[in-house]
C-alpha cells in the first residue's frame, strides 16, 4: 500500500504521467503484489479510470481482471471492483454526452469497441462460466455487478453468449434464481438479463419456461399492481412475450398450466377511466399483445382453438368486450383491444356467437357490431381504429356461415327495420359514400360476408336499392357496376382508384363459384363492353391494377359460365377477348395483380396493416382468391371448344372412375366391418372359452371336495357298521344313514347329468368355433380353440371316470352296510330271548353261569358304547346334511351358468350342421353327438355290470 502511494506521489512531484502509463503501472501492481489489500486498491483505481480510459484499461487490464476473478474469489470486495471494471469496458450504455455533430460517429465507435472487448472476453468460454459461478454468491457487491456484466455481454454478442450459457451446467437455473432475490435492484436487473438471454433462442426459452418462470413472473406482476404497476411490470411482460412468441411448446405449457385464467385480472380496469398514466397504457398494451400471441393466426389451428376456448370459459373474452364498450379508454388501447378481440373470436363459433350477443351501453342498446361498423364508415375516426374495426368484422365472419347469413339478412327487404340501424344499412351507406376509404372498407367487409358461401351470394342478388324518387329500384349488383362505369367516366385521375378496386374485389368474390350470379352480371349488356374497354386501353401506372381486376372479373365470367345466356356463352366471350384484347394481352393484364407491390404485403397476414389510407388496396382473403383463379382462368381462355369438350368428357370419365372407386371403397368398408364383426365373435368365443375353463376348474374343485367328503363318510360309516350289530336302534340309525346315502346318490346322479350336458355344450362350442372360420386367419385361430376344447373334453372324461369309480365304491359300501344291519338284527333277536337264557343258566354249572353273566355284561357295555358311537354318527350326519345343502346351492348356480351359456349358443344351432360338413370336407375328424351319447351309455353299462358282479365281502 505504501509502495503504491509512493509511486503515485513520486509521479505527482515530477512530470504528470499519461493515462496509459498509470494504467500500466496499476496492472503491474495487480499482477505482482502479494498483499490482497494492494491488489484491491489497484483494481479500485482501474475501476475509476475505466470510463475515461476505456480502451487502455480494456487492452491492458482485462486478462489481469479475469485472473483476479479466478484467484481472489474469496474476497467479495475485489471481485466486485473487477466486475465493475469489466462492465465499464464492455458496456456501451454509459458513454459521455457528445455534441450532436459527433454523436453518431462516437456511438458507432463505442459499439465497435464494446463488441471487440466482448469478443476478447468470450473467446474463452470459461470466462462466461466463471461469471455464472460468481452469480451464486449472495453478496450484493458480487451478484449485482455480475448481473450487469453478463447483460452487457448479451447486448453486445447475444448469439455467442447464449450458446455458452446453454451448454454451461446449471447456467440457466442460476440466472432464474435472480428472480427470487429479495433485493429489488438485483431482481429487476435479472429481468433485464433474462430478456436479453431469451431473445430469439427457442431452446433457452423452453428451459426458462420449465424453470417455473411463468409462475414467478405472474406473481411479480400481481405484487407490483398489474396494469397500474411500474416499469417492473413492463419488464415482466416483455420477458413473457419473449418466452411465448413463436414458441408453440411454451404456449402449450402456459395454457396447460392454467395461466390464461390468471390473465383475466389484468383487464379489470374499473369504471373510472379518466386518468390513464403513460406507464399504465404501456402495460395494458403489452398485456393485450400477450393475449394475441396465444391466439395468433400464425399458430397451429388446434393450439389457437384451445386457447380461444379457455379464454371464453375463464371470462377473459367477456372482460375484453367490457373494455371495448367502455368510455374514456385511450384510442391506442381501444384499437389494440379491438384487434385482440378479433383474434380471440376468429374461427371460434362459440366466441363469435358471444360477440354477436354483446350490446353497447347505449339507449337504446345497440349490438357491438353495429357500433363498430359506425366507426369504420365514419371518416372522422382515426385511420388505425377503422382498420382495427374492419379486421374485427372480418374475424367475426371467418368460417362463420351463421354470422354471414345474419349480416346478409339485414339487407333483404323482408328483414329491414326502418326504426333501427342495421349492419347491412351501414355497409351499403359506406359502399356509396363519397369517402373512398369508406367505400373500400365497406366493399371488403361485404365480400367477407360472401366468402366461401354460395347460398349468401344468391341471397344477396335479391337486394334492391332505391336510387331516387320516381325511378325504379335497382339491384345491388347493378348499382356496383353503375358506380364503376360512372366513376370511370367522371374521374380517372386516381382519387377514385381505391373505390374502384374495392368494388371490383367485391364483384369478383361475389360471382366466383356462383353461376347464377355470373348470369345476373352478364344479363346487363353494358358490363362486358365496359370490362373489355377497360382491359384493352393503354392507361397509366395507377390504372394497371384496375385493368388486372377487370381481367380477373371477365375471366371469372368465363370460367363459371353455365352457358344459360346465348349471347354470353363461354365460347363467345373467349372469341370477344381474342378479337378485342388478344389472349396474350389479356393474360398479361391479369398478371398485373400479383405484381403489385402491395399485393405481397396483404398476402402475408390476415390483419390489415397499412401506414396510410392510400395503401389500402388489397385484402388478405382476396389474395387467396387470386391465387386460386389465376391459373384456371388462364387455361380456360386458351382452350378451344374442342379441348373443352374433351376436357368435359375426361371429367365425366373421371367422375365415373370416382364413382367406381367410391363403390369399391364402400365394398371395402363393408368387408372391413364384416372382418371386425368376425374378430369380435372370435374374441367373444375366446372369452366364453376362458369362462368355461374357469367354470370347469371350479367344478373340479367341487368334485374333489365331494370326493373328500365321501371318503370321510365312508370311513365313519364303516366304523359305525362294525360296532352297530347288537341293537335294534343301530339298525334304525343305519336305515337313516342309508337314506342319506341314497340322497347323495341322487345328487351324484344329478352331477353326472350336468356333466353330460356340459359335454354336449362343449361339442356345440366346438362346432360353433369352426363356423367362425371364414378366413385363413380365422381357421387357424379356431383350430387352436378346437385343440383347447379337446383338452377340456379329455378333462371332463377323466372326471366322469372318477365319478364312476366313486359310484362303484358307493355301491360297495351300501352292500356292506346292508349286510352289517342284517347281522346286527339277528344278534339282537338272539340276545332278547330272556327265557332261553334263564333255562340255560339252570342247566349249566355255576362256573359256566358266571362266565355267561360276564359275557352278557360285556355285551351290555359294548351296546352302551355303540349307542354313544351312533349319537356321534348322528351329529356327523347333521354336518353332512349342512354340507349337502351347500353343495346343492353350488350345483344350482353351476346349472344356472350352464343354462345361460346354452341360451347364448341357442341361436347358432342352425349353423352347426353346415359347419360340421365343411370340417368333414377339410378332413377334420368330427364325432356326432349320438356317437358320444352311445359311448357314454356303453361306459355306464360297463360300470353297472362291474358293480353287480362284485361279491359281497364277509361281515367282520
Amino acid at each position: 500500500m505504501n509502495f503504491f502511494r509512493g509511486v503515485i506521489g513520486g509521479q505527482a512531484a515530477g512530470a504528470q504521467p499519461s493515462g496509459a502509463e498509470t494504467i500500466q503501472k496499476l496492472c503491474d501492481r495487480v499482477a505482482s503484489s502479494t498483499l490482497l489489500e494492494d491488489r484491491r486498491d489497484a483494481v479500485r483505481a482501474l475501476k475509476s479510470l475505466s470510463k475515461k480510459y476505456r480502451l487502455e484499461v480494456g487492452t491492458q487490464a482485462m486478462h489481469h481482471l479475469i485472473h483476479i476473478l479466478q484467484t481472489d474469489s474469496s474476497d467479495s470486495e475485489i471481485i466486485g471492483y473487477a466486475l465493475d471494471t469489466l462492465f465499464n469496458v464492455i458496456s456501451n450504455d454509459d458513454e459521455e454526452e457528445q455534441d450532436e455533430s459527433e454523436e453518431e460517429n462516437s456511438q458507432k465507435q463505442a459499439d465497435d469497441l464494446g463488441a471487440q472487448f466482448t469478443d476478447i472476453f468470450i473467446k474463452e468460454p470459461e470466462n462466461v462460466t466463471l461469471i455464472l459461478t460468481l452469480l451464486e454468491e449472495f453478496d450484493f457487491h458480487v451478484r449485482w455487478p455480475g448481473v450487469k456484466l453478463l447483460t452487457a455481454l448479451l447486448k453486445s454478442q447475444c448469439t455467442q453468449v447464449q450458446a455458452i450459457v446453454l451448454v454451461s451446467p446449471m447456467g440457466v437455473s442460476r440466472l432464474m434464481d435472480l428472480l427470487a432475490d429479495s433485493r429489488e435492484v438485483i431482481r429487476n436487473d435479472g429481468l433485464l438479463l433474462l430478456q436479453q438471454l431469451t431473445k430469439g433462442n427457442a431452446a433457452i426459452q423452453k428451459i426458462v419456461a420449465f424453470e417455473n418462470a411463468f409462475e414467478r413472473l405472474l406473481d411479480i406482476i400481481t405484487e407490483e399492481g398489474t396494469s397500474d404497476g411500474g416499469i417492473v411490470v413492463e419488464d415482466c411482460l416483455l420477458l413473457l412475450l419473449n418466452l411465448l412468441k413463436n414458441n408453440s411448446s411454451n404456449q402449450n405449457f402456459f395454457k396447460e398450466g392454467s395461466y390464461i385464467q390468471r390473465m383475466k385480472s389484468w383487464f379489470e380496469v374499473g369504471d373510472d377511466n379518466s386518468g390513464w398514466s403513460a406507464q399504465k397504457v404501456t402495460n395494458l398494451h403489452l398485456m393485450l399483445q400477450l393475449v394475441r400471441v396465444m391466439v395468433s393466426p400464425v399458430n397451429s389451428p388446434g393450439a389457437t382453438s384451445s386457447c380461444q376456448k379457455s379464454m371464453y370459459q375463464c371470462g377473459l373474452l367477456q372482460q375484453l368486450c367490457t373494455i371495448l364498450m367502455a368510455t374514456g379508454v385511450p384510442a391506442d388501447i381501444l384499437t389494440e383491444t379491438i384487434n385482440t378481440v378479433s383474434e380471440v373470436i376468429r374461427g371460434s363459433q362459440v366466441n363469435q356467437d358471444y360477440f354477436a350477443s354483446v350490446n353497447a351501453p347505449s339507449n337504446p342498446p345497440r349490438p357491438a357490431i353495429v357500433v363498430l361498423l359506425m366507426s369504420m364508415v365514419n371518416e372522422r375516426q382515426p385511420f388505425v381504429l377503422r382498420c382495427a374495426v374492419l379486421y374485427c368484422f372480418q374475424c367475426f365472419l371467418y368460417k362463420n356461415q351463421k354470422g354471414q347469413a345474419e349480416i346478409v339478412a339485414t339487407l333483404l327487404p323482408s328483414t329491414i327495420d326502418a326504426n333501427s340501424i342495421s349492419a347491412g344499412q351501414l355497409l351499403c351507406g359506406g359502399l356509396f359514400s363519397p369517402d373512398s376509404l369508406s367505400n373500400w372498407c365497406a366493399a371488403v367487409a361485404l365480400a367477407h360476408a360472401l366468402q366461401d358461401n354460395p347460398t349468401q351470394k344468391e341471397q344477396l342478388l335479391r337486394v334492391q336499392l332505391a336510387t331516387s324518387l320516381g325511378n325504379p329500384p335497382v339491384s345491388l349488383l347493378q348499382q356496383c357496376t353503375n358506380i364503376l362505369s360512372q366513376g370511370d367516366k367522371i374521374e380517372r385521375r386516381g382519387s377514385k382508384v381505391q373505390t374502384r378496386v374495392g368494388l371490383l374485389m367485391l364483384l369478383c368474390t361475389w360471382i366466383s363459384n356462383c353461376p347464377i350470379a355470373v348470369t345476373h352480371f352478364l344479363h346487363n349488356q353494358d358490363n362486358v363492353p365496359f370490362l373489355t374497354a377497360q382491359i384493352s386501353e393503354n392507361l397509366g401506372e395507377d390504372e394497371r391494377l384496375v385493368q388486372g381486376l377487370c381481367a380477373l372479373l371477365l375471366g371469372i365470367c368465363i370460367y363459371y359460365n353455365d352457358n344459360s345466356l346465348e349471347n354470353c356463352t363461354k365460347e363467345k366471350l373467349k372469341q370477344l377477348i381474342d378479337r378485342r384484347i388478344g389472349k396474350e394481352n389479356f393474360v398479361e393484364k391479369l398478371g398485373f395483380i400479383n405484381k403489385h407491390e402491395l399485393y405481397s404485403r396483404a398476402a402475408q397476414k390476415p390483419q390489415p396493416s397499412f401506414s396510410s389510407p392510400e395503401q389500402m388496396l388489397f385484402d388478405h382473403e382476396f389474395t387467396r382468391l387470386v391465387k386460386e383463379l389465376e391459373g384456371v382462368i388462364t387455361k380456360a381462355v386458351h382452350k378451344s371448344s374442342e379441348e373443352e369438350k374433351k376436357e368435359e368428357e375426361v371429367k365425366k370419365t373421371l367422375e365415373q372412375h370416382d364413382s367406381i372407386v367410391t363403390q369399391y371403397k364402400e365394398l371395402i368398408r363393408e368387408q372391413d366391418a364384416q372382418i371386425n364383426e368376425l374378430k369380435e365373435k372370435v374374441s367373444s368365443m375366446t372369452a366364453q372359452n376362458e369362462q368355461m375353463q374357469s367354470t370347469i376348474t371350479q367344478q373340479l374343485a367341487q368334485i374333489q371336495q365331494h370326493k373328500d367328503q365321501y371318503n370321510i363318510l365312508k370311513l365313519k360309516l364303516g366304523k359305525d357298521t362294525q360296532q352297530s350289530g347288537g341293537t335294534a336302534e343301530g339298525a334304525q340309525v343305519n336305515g337313516l344313514q342309508l337314506e342319506e346315502l341314497e340322497e347323495l346318490r341322487r345328487q351324484n346322479a344329478q352331477l353326472q347329468t350336468q356333466l353330460t350336458e356340459k359335454d354336449s355344450l362343449i361339442a356345440s362350442l366346438r362346432l360353433e368355433s369352426a363356423q367362425s372360420a371364414d378366413s385363413t386367419t380365422a381357421v387357424s385361430e379356431n383350430a387352436e380353440l378346437l385343440k383347447e376344447l379337446d383338452m377340456m373334453r379329455g378333462q371332463i372324461q377323466a372326471q366322469s371316470a372318477e365319478i364312476s369309480q366313486l359310484r362303484a365304491e358307493r355301491q360297495d359300501l351300501l352292500r356292506k352296510v346292508e349286510t352289517a344291519v342284517q347281522g346286527g338284527m339277528s344278534t339282537a333277536g338272539g340276545a332278547g330271548d330272556a327265557a332261553k337264557t334263564s333255562e340255560l343258566e339252570g342247566r349249566l354249572s355255576a362256573q359256566e353261569a358266571e362266565k355267561l353273566k360276564a359275557e352278557v355284561k360285556g355285551l351290555t357295555e359294548s351296546r352302551t358304547g355303540l349307542e354313544q358311537q351312533l349319537a356321534s354318527a348322528n351329529s356327523t350326519v347333521a354336518i353332512l346334511q349342512t354340507e349337502k345343502a351347500k353343495l346343492q346351492k353350488e350345483v344350482t348356480e353351476s346349472k344356472k351358468e350352464q343354462d345361460e351359456l346354452l341360451v347364448l349358443l341357442a341361436d347358432q344351432d342352425q349353423k352347426i350342421q353346415a359347419l360340421k360338413e365343411k370340417l368333414k370336407e377339410l378332413g377334420e375328424l368330427v364325432e356326432d353327438e349320438d356317437d358320444l351319447d352311445s359311448r357314454d351309455q356303453f361306459d355306464d353299462d360297463d360300470e353297472d355290470e362291474d358293480e353287480d358282479g362284485e361279491e359281497d365281502e364277509p361281515n367282520p
